[in-house]
C-alpha cells in the first residue's frame, strides 16, 4: 500500500487523530475508553499501511508505557502534596490569603494559574504547572473542571521556554543538528550554531509576546462564559486592564530575556518578574476590578463541573498572619526551590541524571527505540520529597499520613486506564517510519503542506500544535517538524527562523488540548471522563493563538502592505479592539451595579 498518493496517505495518517477528536470531544468519551480504541487503530495503521515491523510497534509502545509512568508517578505527588496539605487543614489559610489578595475569583485565576503557573513551567515543564495549579485552584473554592480549563490556556506562552528552555535547547536543537542546508544557511548569515538558536529563541519570545499578552483576558473571559452565573464573555473581558496588566508583566521581561540571555530563562524569571509586579500592584488596588466575580454557590454548579477532589472551603472570618500563611505557602515554595535548584545547580542536575540513577533500556529488541526514566529528576519526586519535609512541618500523624496516600493513590489508578493507552497510542503514531514511508506525522505534515503553498507560514504554527497534540510535548513536536519546518520554508523562499518559530510557538499552544496533558491535569481534580467537555473549551483559544502567531508570521516574512498576511492580522487587532470596548462597557456597568 505505500504506492498509494499522498493524499490518501495523509488522509490515513489522520485517522488517529480523527478517532481522538471524535470519541474524545464530539461524542465525549472517557479517555480510558476512547483511547485503547485510538491505540488498536494506530497499531493497525502502523502494521498494515506503514509497513512498520512488529518489534518496533511493541518497542515504541514499550517506551510509551514508561512514559505514561513517568507521568503517573509526577500526578501522584501533584495530589499527595495537595492531600497532605488538606489533611493537616493549612489549605484554608492559603485560600484565605488569596480572598485578602483579591476575592475576585478573575484575579485568583491570573495570579495562580498565568503567573505561578508560568513560573513552575519555567522551572519544571513535565505538565507541572497544571499538576500544581489545578488542584490549588480547586483548593481555594474553584469547580474542577474550571480550574483544569484555565491551567491549560496558560500551558501556552511559557511553554517554549519550559524546564529551563528545553523546546529549543533540545526540541528545535535536535531538530535542526546535523542538517547540511541548515549548516549552509548559518553559514551564510555570518553566525554559529548556537546563535542562530538563540535568534530562533528570540523570535518565538517575540511572537509569544504578542499572542500571549492576551492569554489572561481570553483565560479568564472562557472562565467566566462556561462558568459563570450568567454564562458571559463580558464578565470576563470586563477585567481587561488588570489582564493585560498581567499578561504583559510576564510577556515583556520574558522577551528581554530570551533576547540577551537565551531560552533557559525568560519563563522562569520573567513569570518571578510579573509575580513580583502584579501581587503588590493588587493588594494596593491598581487596576483591581471595583466589584468581585465569584461563581455561582456550589449547590448551583452543573454535575459536569465537578470532580472528585473534595475540601471544605468554607470561609474563614478571621484573617490569617503573616507567618501561619507563610507556613501554609512553605510546601510549594520548598516545591518551586527545588525544581530551580535541581534545574540550574549543574552538578545537582548532573547527579540525579547520571547514568547510575537512570533507568535504561537501549535498542528495544533491536527496534532503534529506546527508553529511559530518571526518577530523582521528574517533579513528582520533588513533590514527594515535599511531602516528606511536609510530616516534619505539619506534625501530622499517622491517620493523616495514610488518608493522604491513600486518596492519591485512588486517583492515580484512576488515571492510569487512561495513560497507558493514550501515551503508547502516541509513541507508535510518531515511531511509525519504514523503509519506505516517513513517520505519520511528517507525512501528515507533507500532504498539507501541498494545499497551502507560500501561505504556508500561517499554518505552520497549527503543525505545531498538532505534534504537541501527538506527542504531549512541545519539544517532541519541536524534535519532530523543526527540520520539516525549515524545508518547507526554504521551498517557499521564507525566511527559514521564523517559520522554525512558528513551530514552537505552535507546538506551544497545543499543550492547551493534548490528551495526556488533559488527562494528567485532570486526573489531579478527580475529573476523569470529562476530558473531551475539556478539550472543547480550549480548543478554540488554542487555534486562535495559533492562526494570530501564524498571521504574525506572514506579516514578518513578507513585510506589511497589501497581503493576506496584514489582512489576517488587521483582523485579529479589530478583534482584541473589539473585545476591549466590550470590557470597557463591562466594567462600566459593574460598577453601576
Amino acid at each position: 500500500m505505500n504506492d498509494l498518493p499522498l493524499v490518501a496517505l495523509s488522509l490515513i495518517a489522520l485517522a488517529p487523530i480523527a478517532i481522538v477528536m471524535l470519541l474524545l470531544v464530539i461524542l465525549r468519551w472517557p479517555a480510558k475508553n476512547a483511547m485503547p480504541i485510538a491505540y488498536f487503530v494506530t497499531v493497525l495503521i502502523a502494521f498494515l499501511v506503514w509497513n512498520t515491523p512488529g518489534a518496533q510497534i511493541v518497542a515504541a509502545s514499550i517506551h510509551g508505557l514508561v512514559t505514561a509512568a513517568n507521568l503517573l508517578f509526577i500526578v501522584f505527588g501533584a495530589i499527595l502534596l495537595l492531600n497532605t496539605l488538606k489533611a493537616c487543614g493549612d489549605i484554608h489559610a492559603i485560600r484565605q490569603g488569596f480572598i485578602d489578595i483579591s476575592p475576585d475569583r478573575r484575579v485568583q485565576a491570573i495570579i495562580i494559574a498565568w503567573l505561578f503557573g508560568s513560573f513552575i513551567e519555567g522551572a519544571a515543564g513535565f505538565g507541572a504547572p497544571a499538576a500544581i495549579a489545578a488542584p490549588l485552584l480547586v483548593a481555594i473554592g474553584f469547580p474542577a473542571m474550571a480550574a483544569v480549563v484555565v491551567a491549560l490556556i496558560i500551558q501556552s506562552t511559557p511553554v517554549s521556554f519550559g524546564a529551563v528552555g528545553t523546546p529549543i535547547l533540545v526540541g528545535v536543537n535536535t531538530g535542526l543538528s546535523g542538517q547540511t542546508e541548515v549548516a549552509s544557511v548559518v553559514v551564510a548569515l555570518g553566525m554559529t550554531h548556537e546563535s542562530y538558536l538563540h535568534l530562533i529563541g528570540a523570535t518565538v519570545a517575540l511572537l509569544h509576546g504578542i499572542a500571549g499578552s492576551f492569554v489572561p483576558l481570553i483565560m479568564v473571559s472562557v472562565m467566566t462564559r462556561f462558568f459563570g452565573k450568567n454564562r458571559s464573555f463580558r464578565e470576563g473581558l470586563a477585567i481587561w486592564k488588570f489582564a493585560l496588566f498581567a499578561g504583559l508583566a510576564f510577556t515583556i521581561p520574558s522577551n528581554i530575556l530570551a533576547r540577551f540571555l537565551g531560552p533557559e530563562f525568560p519563563s522562569l524569571l520573567g513569570a518571578l518578574v510579573g509575580l513580583c509586579l502584579v501581587v503588590p500592584a493588587t493588594r494596593a488596588g491598581l487596576f483591581k476590578p471595583k466589584k468581585a466575580w465569584a461563581f455561582p454557590d456550589e449547590e448551583e454548579w452543573d454535575t459536569e463541573w465537578r470532580g472528585e477532589l473534595q475540601i471544605d472551603a468554607h470561609d474563614q472570618a478571621a484573617k490569617v498572619s503573616g507567618g501561619h500563611l507563610i507556613k501554609a505557602w512553605s510546601p510549594y515554595l520548598i516545591v518551586a526551590a527545588l525544581l530551580v535548584v535541581t534545574r540550574t545547580v549543574q552538578p545537582i542536575k548532573a547527579l540525579i541524571t547520571s547514568d547510575a540513577v537512570t533507568i535504561s533500556w537501549a535498542n528495544i529488541f533491536n527496534s532503534g527505540i529506546g527508553t529511559k526514566s530518571q526518577p530523582l529528576y521528574l517533579p513528582g519526586f520533588i513533590f514527594v520529597l515535599t511531602v516528606v519535609l511536609c510530616y516534619a512541618i505539619f506534625r501530622m500523624n499517622q491517620t493523616q499520613i495514610r488518608q493522604s496516600l491513600g486518596e492519591s493513590g485512588r486517583t492515580v489508578l484512576g488515571a492510569a486506564s487512561a495513560l497507558v493507552f493514550a501515551v503508547p497510542m502516541v509513541q507508535v503514531f510518531i515511531n511509525s517510519k519504514s523503509d519506505s514511508l516517513a513517520q505519520m506525522p511528517i507525512v501528515l505534515a507533507d500532504g498539507v503542506s501541498t494545499l497551502f503553498g507560500s501561505l504556508w507560514p500561517l499554518i505552520a504554527p497549527t503543525i505545531g500544535g498538532l505534534g504537541a497534540f501527538i506527542a504531549g510535548s512541545n519539544t517532541i513536536s519541536n524534535m519532530l517538524f523543526a527540520f520539516f519546518q525549515f524545508s518547507m520554508a526554504q521551498k517557499i523562499g521564507a525566511t527559514e527562523h521564523i517559520v522554525v518559530a512558528l513551530q514552537a510557538v505552535g507546538g506551544a499552544a497545543g499543550n492547551m488540548i493534548c490528551v495526556h496533558n488533559v488527562v494528567f491535569a485532570s486526573a489531579t481534580v478527580g475529573l476523569l471522563g470529562k476530558e473531551g467537555s475539556v478539550i472543547r473549551k480550549t480548543l478554540a483559544p488554542m487555534m486562535g493563538y495559533a492562526l494570530f502567531a501564524g498571521a504574525l508570521g506572514l506579516v514578518m516574512i513578507g513585510g506589511p502592505g497589501r497581503t493576506l498576511g496584514t489582512i489576517f492580522v488587521a483582523g485579529f487587532v479589530l478583534l482584541i479592539i473589539w473585545f476591549i470596548f466590550v470590557g470597557i462597557r463591562s466594567e462600566a456597568l459593574e460598577k453601576e451595579s
